[in-house]
């Protein structure tokens, strides 16, 4: 198949390329420089010249604390871009696969959170990508929502400056040795590559709508973080960080664990428990790096 990947350049979007590519597909890689989503002209020009038969949509403006203070430009990025979307693969028969966040819910709810539970986003990101989520459910039949939560994969993540939780606890350790960690903030730590692959396997699908998408099981970030310095073995002091030691600028869900309940209930379900596709990450990172020793 024809597959177009937007945010190419992206953690997710580049592992999509490969995962797609790895597949048999024929990959246009997409990013900014390409294709302004949430420009409907950009948008419609840049699907009608690839006339694609997929659509994955990676592209979002990010950063939480930036949402806040561009509204306007966050909602023209994560609503209005996905709408954009929709229209083009409406016109082209295509089929858009559009990638949400966990950030749609409020974190109240202290168990998985599966597809038919109401939204109640928090901030400025959340509200506009369930905004995007909207538009994309109503304006083309052809679609997969998929929501996801706690990404983590090789390629740098803009967002996060550049690192990882798992790249950021590295360096933590190495530099200071001492590494505090919140134990109150509940994730299901997804692999971008994990994900990549079982969106690949929901484009074979027609059994169109909302799914979630995450590793199973899991953690806190301290258990996390617990977790990578153990198979790792590394030397670090891990604390539980004080109350109030990482103030939050912006109002984030204290509990974003999602239940692949669609995905199950399809027979569509292949993401693994968390702890072993963290263990391919960081042995595919060991011999990333044994292999340029001998460059």
């Amino acid at each position: 198949m024809r597959i177009a990947v937007i945010g190419a350049n992206g953690q997710l979007g580049g592992d999509l390329v490969v995962a797609f590519s790895e597949n048999g597909d024929e990959v246009r890689a997409l990013t900014h420089a390409e294709i302004e989503i949430a420009d409907l002209e950009s948008a419609s020009l840049g699907l009608a010249d690839i006339r694609p038969e997929v659509i994955v949509n990676t592209a979002a403006m990010h950063h939480v604390e930036n949402c806040e203070r561009e509204p306007g430009k966050a909602f023209s990025v994560n609503a209005l871009g996905p709408r954009n979307l929709a229209l083009g693969a409406r016109e082209l028969g295509a089929v858009l696969m559009h990638v949400s966040t966990d950030y749609v819910f409020d974190g109240d709810k202290g168990s998985p959170y599966v597809e038919d539970d109401n939204p109640r986003p928090l901030n400025v990101y959340g509200i506009t990508k369930l905004a995007g989520e909207h538009f994309v459910r109503c304006t083309t039949d052809k679609h997969f929502v998929i929501r996801t939560s706690g990404l983590y994969g090789k390629r740098p993540c803009r967002a996060k400056g550049g690192l990882n939780f798992i790249e950021l606890m590295l360096k933590l350790a190495k530099e200071r040795g001492e590494v505090h960690v919140v134990d109150d903030e509940m994730v299901s730590p997804t692999s971008t590559t994990e994900l990549a692959k079982q969106i690949v396997q929901l484009s074979r699908s027609n059994s169109y709508g909302l799914y979630h998408a995450t590793a199973e099981g899991s953690c806190s970030w301290y258990e996390f973080a617990q977790e990578v310095f153990a198979l790792t073995n590394t030397p670090v002091r891990l604390k539980v960080a004080a109350p109030g030691e990482f103030p939050a600028k912006v109002a984030r869900p204290k509990y974003s664990v999602l239940e692949n309940r669609a995905l199950k209930t399809g027979g569509l379900n292949i993401l693994r428990p968390w702890q072993d596709a963290l263990r391919q990450y960081l042995g595919a990172r060991i011999s990333s790096s044994a292999s340029h020793l001998f460059v």
